[in-house]
C-alpha cells in the first residue's frame, strides 16, 4: 500500500515537469533559442523606478502655445541631479522642442496628458545624430536619450509631434522639386533612443510626428508593449512617418501594437552605399520579434531597408492586417550590399495590395565602383500559415545585383487577383500546402 501511495505520489510530481520538459522551445528561423527575455512582458511599474516630479509643481504650466522646452529640460535635470526617477506629465498640454533624458530619468505621461513638439525647426538642437542611415549632422527628436540602461517612457497619454507644418512644407518642396530629399525638409524626429539597454516603451499613444516616430540606434534589449502609433494616411499625409525604425539594434520586441502611419510601420536600417559594410556606424540588426499586433495603413507591416545591410533572425508572427499596402517588403539598394536571412511571417492575416515585395529600390541612390563588392542575398525566408486577401500576393522580381534562395511557403490559404506567384524565380522554393485561389502549389 506504501509502495503504492509513493508511485503515486512520484507520477503527480514528475508529469507536470515532464510535460513542461515537452514543451516546444520557442526558436530563432536559424534554430537558435530565443531569450527568455522575449517572454517578459509584464508592463514597468513607474511606482519602482523612483521619486514622481510632477511638471506642474515645477513652474512648467498647461497651455499648448507656450513653448516651455527650458523649463521642461530642467525638471529632467533636477531628477538626474537628484538621483533619478520619473518625469509626470499631468493631464492638459504643454509644448516643447528636443528634450534630453539622461541615465535614470523615466518619463510617464497621464492618460489625459500631451507633450506636444513645436512646429518650428528652430526649437530642436542640431547635433551629430543617426539618419537614413548615415551619422550627420541633424535635428534632435522632440524626446531624446542617448547612453542609458533602463530608460522607460509609460502612461496611456500621448507624444504628439504637432507635425502638420512640417508635411505642409514638405509637400510644397517636393512640387517644386521632386528630388528633394527627406534631409532637405527639415523635419524632427518624434523619439529617438540611442546607445542604450533595457528600454521599455509601453501604453503610450505616439502620434504626428513630423518624420520617422520612433528611432533605435545601437540598441540592445528593447520593448515596445501595447503602444498605439499614428499618423495620417489621408489629406495632408504625414511623409515617412515610420513607425518603429530598428537601426543596427540586437534583441527588439514589439509587441501588441496598433500602427498607421503614411510609410512603413517596422522598418530594419543599418547604413546604405556601396562601401555601408566598411563603416563602424554601420551594422546588423538581429533577433527583432513583431507579435500580436494590429496594423492599419502602411507601406510595409515588415521592411527591410532601404537603407539596411544585414537582417537576421527576424519573426513577424499573429498580426493582422487591413488596408497596408505590403505586409514584407525586401527593399534591394543596388548601390548596397545587403545579406537579408532567416526571417520568418508566421500566423498573420488581413487584407493587403501586396503580400512578399522583393524588388530594386532605387530611390536617391548612388553606386560607386567596387571591385570587391558582395553579392546582396534574400534567404531563409518562411511564410507560414498565412490567411491573405490581395491583389499580388508575389511581387518578385530576379536581378542580376541580388541573389535570392531558400523560400519556403508553408500552409498559407490566399486569395490573390494578379495570380503571379512563380517559384521559378527563387532558388530552392518550396511550397507545402500552400492554396491560391483554392489551387495546391
Amino acid at each position: 500500500m506504501n509502495v503504492r501511495v509513493l508511485a503515486l505520489a512520484f507520477l503527480m510530481i514528475a508529469t507536470p515537469l515532464m510535460a513542461k520538459k515537452k514543451q516546444k522551445q520557442d526558436l530563432f528561423p536559424d534554430g537558435t533559442p530565443v531569450p527568455a527575455w522575449f517572454s517578459e512582458t509584464a508592463r514597468v511599474n513607474t511606482e519602482n523606478l523612483g521619486k514622481r516630479y510632477v511638471l506642474t509643481d515645477y513652474g512648467v504650466v498647461n497651455d499648448s502655445t507656450v513653448l516651455q522646452t527650458e523649463a521642461i529640460q530642467k525638471v529632467i535635470d533636477k531628477v538626474a541631479k537628484d538621483g533619478g526617477g520619473v518625469v509626470v506629465v499631468p493631464s492638459g498640454t504643454y509644448l516643447s522642442g528636443s528634450l534630453f533624458f539622461p541615465q535614470g530619468v523615466n518619463l510617464y505621461l497621464e492618460a489625459d496628458a500631451v507633450l506636444k513638439g513645436s512646429d518650428r525647426i528652430r526649437d530642436f538642437k542640431l547635433h551629430t545624430t543617426r539618419m537614413e542611415g548615415q551619422t550627420l549632422k541633424y535635428f534632435a527628436a522632440l524626446v531624446n536619450a542617448d547612453g542609458v540602461d533602463g530608460f522607460t517612457i509609460a502612461g496611456k497619454g500621448t507624444i504628439n509631434g504637432n507635425g502638420y507644418n512640417y508635411w505642409e512644407e514638405f509637400w510644397i518642396r517636393r512640387q517644386m522639386n521632386r528630388q528633394c530629399t527627406n534631409l532637405e525638409a527639415m523635419r524632427p524626429r518624434l523619439v529617438y533612443i540611442s546607445n542604450s539597454r533595457n528600454v521599455t516603451v509601453q501604453d503610450v499613444h505616439l502620434v504626428n510626428s513630423p518624420f520617422w516616430t520612433n528611432h533605435l540606434y545601437k540598441c540592445e534589449y528593447v520593448r515596445y508593449l501595447d503602444c498605439t502609433i499614428l499618423a495620417p494616411t489621408s489629406g495632408l499625409k504625414a511623409p515617412s512617418s515610420d513607425a518603429i525604425d530598428i537601426d543596427v539594434c540586437k534583441n527588439v520586441l514589439v509587441k501588441g501594437c496598433y500602427m498607421s502611419v503614411n510609410d512603413d510601420a517596422v522598418v530594419l536600417k543599418g547604413g546604405k552605399g556601396t562601401w555601408a559594410d566598411q563603416d563602424p556606424n554601420n551594422g546588423p540588426n538581429s533577433n527583432i520579434i513583431i507579435e500580436d499586433c494590429t496594423y492599419g495603413k502602411s507601406h510595409g507591416c515588415l521592411t527591410l531597408g532601404s537603407e539596411s545591410i544585414h537582417n537576421r533572425n527576424v519573426i513577424l508572427r499573429r498580426c493582422k492586417f487591413k488596408d497596408t499596402n505590403r505586409v514584407l517588403w525586401l527593399k534591394m539598394r543596388p548601390d548596397t550590399p545587403q545579406h537579408y536571412e532567416y526571417v520568418t511571417i508566421e500566423d498573420v492575416e488581413g487584407e493587403c495590395d501586396k503580400f512578399l515585395v522583393v524588388r530594386p529600390w532605387t530611390q536617391f541612390y548612388k553606386e560607386e565602383k567596387r571591385d570587391d563588392k558582395p553579392l546582396s542575398t534574400c534567404h531563409h525566408i518562411l511564410i507560414k500559415g498565412a490567411k491573405v486577401k490581395s491583389k499580388n500576393f508575389f511581387d518578385v522580381g530576379k536581378s542580376d545585383k541580388y541573389q535570392m534562395r531558400d523560400f519556403t511557403f508553408e500552409n498559407c490559404e490566399v486569395e490573390d487577383e494578379a495570380e503571379a506567384f512563380n517559384k521559378t524565380l527563387i532558388d530552392n522554393c518550396v511550397t507545402k500546402g500552400l492554396k491560391i485561389n483554392g489551387d495546391g502549389y
